[in-house]
């Protein structure tokens, strides 16, 4: 049992994965750190707010609703709908999506075109000379006009 588990963890795939992971939370990391110091400022220069996680929408609430005392951490009271945080989330998404993309995607695909053969399958079916049907190779006759090939 442990020496299967063993083969498993020691695998190659099992462990590009474990590095992965750990890459791609750093990676996330310095990508977040680029969103909210670098690319978040640079546009809210542009529309005025100091920063996009302070965009908030009011919406009214329908029923009275009694605040917690004390407050939690991270309370949110009913009806703001926190449209900054999401902005900010969404950039973070964009940077993290177009570096995999032209940092890992595209490379390897060229590598994989440049390295991998062009595979040629075989043909599964031939024309019957008669009809000019397609059959399948291993037919003897051809299913349309029965004549043998």
């Amino acid at each position: 049992m442990l020496k299967g588990f063993r083969e498993f963890i020691l695998r190659g795939n099992v462990v590009d994965l474990a590095v992965a992971v750990v890459i791609g939370a750093a990676f996330a990391a310095i990508t977040a750190s680029l969103t909210t110091d670098v690319i978040t400022p640079l546009i809210a220069a542009l529309v005025g707010a100091p920063d996009f996680s302070s965009l908030v929408v009011h919406v009214p609430v329908m029923h009275a609703v009694a605040v917690p005392n004390p407050l939690p951490a991270n309370y949110i009271p009913p009806g703001e709908v926190h449209i900054g945080k999401l902005l900010n989330a969404l950039i973070n998404f964009l940077i993290n999506a177009a570096a995999i993309y032209f940092l890992v995607v595209l490379p390897m695909k060229y590598l994989m075109a440049k390295f991998m053969p062009k595979t040629v399958e075989a043909a599964t079916t031939k024309v019957c000379p008669q009809c000019l049907s397609a059959i399948p190779v291993a037919a003897t006759r051809c299913a349309f006009c029965t004549q043998p090939v």
